[in-house]
């Protein structure tokens, strides 16, 4: 196994530079265009569109590219596909997370989680079990045992997955990234007490427009009162050192993003190239 991570969003982050990402719909062409799009990953939407797992393990064979996998010497999908999965709630939704795992997605996307408890849930469902002796025992991993398709997909053997299917940067080695998406008030309040108490989060992703909702400015995301609570969400980001993401990158902030400190960036699928192509030669790469 090569020591270089599959997860492009990863090698970004510890490349130090932002990682340029895309939501995504559940379909082959779409998956067929993303496939060698210029980002470092996308986000299949499976909260607001269809939950349909397999429709999912079909958009990820369909990001595989013969080409550039005959060129580069590795299966890994050049763009890497994570999936955002159902809110939270109180269901807990430990099996939505097993299921897109289990197809290949390489991380997961939480929406409305709020409490540290809910953050637990989140990483812990992404982990599986293991001796309570172990090192990095915490959280206590809740991840069923089904690895056979995932491991097919990353070109790993099924005992090569289990030793790199854990959270980043909880596992310097892991390949799986856990977003957690802030988009409430409460979510603000006890962000960072989640970010103190629970290790494995990869990153934070501002919600705004729920959260725009919540402070009675829908989707007015330039308004005064918005951009203080996200600058809330960044501050606080930035004290525990893990990085923060904005949903809604275009041609008109993207500067004020990389200059704020975000480091996931998503914009709009194939209508936003051109912003990434900027946003790319601004960052220098």
């Amino acid at each position: 196994m090569s020591d270089t991570h599959l997860n492009g969003i990863i090698r970004a982050f510890e490349s130090n530079k932002p990682a340029y990402t895309a939501f995504a719909k559940l379909d082959k062409q779409t998956a067929i265009e993303m496939s060698d799009a210029p980002y470092d990953g996308i986000v299949f939407e499976m909260e607001h569109n269809p939950y349909d797992v397999s429709a999912l393990g079909d958009a990820l064979q369909y990001m595989l590219n013969r080409k550039q996998i005959a060129e580069s010497g590795s299966v890994a999908a050049r763009v890497t596909p994570i999936a955002r999965i159902p809110a939270n709630g109180v269901e807990m939704n430990q099996a939505f997370a097993k299921q897109v795992l289990d197809r290949g997605a390489y991380g997961v996307v939480w929406p409305h989680v709020a409490t540290v408890e809910q953050a637990y849930n989140a990483v812990a469902s992404c982990r599986y079990a293991r001796p309570k002796n172990a090192p990095l025992y915490e959280p206590k991993g809740v991840r069923g045992d089904g690895p056979a398709t995932a491991a097919r997909y990353w070109g790993l053997s099924v005992p090569e997955y289990y030793k790199k299917a854990d959270v980043w940067p909880l596992a310097p080695h892991g390949e799986i990234l856990v977003g957690l998406m802030c988009e409430s008030t409460e979510a603000i309040e006890n962000l960072d007490d989640i970010l103190s108490s629970v290790p494995g989060i990869g990153f934070i992703l501002i919600g705004e427009g729920d959260l725009s909702q919540q402070l009675g400015h829908p989707r007015e995301y330039e308004h005064p009162v918005v951009l203080d609570a996200m600058r809330q969400i960044v501050e606080t980001c930035h004290k525990h050192k893990v990085v923060v993401g904005n949903p809604h990158t275009t041609a008109k902030n993207h500067q004020r993003l990389l200059e704020e400190g975000y480091r996931f960036l998503m914009a709009a699928a194939q209508r936003s190239y051109g912003v990434v192509g900027t946003a790319r030669e601004m960052a220098g790469y």
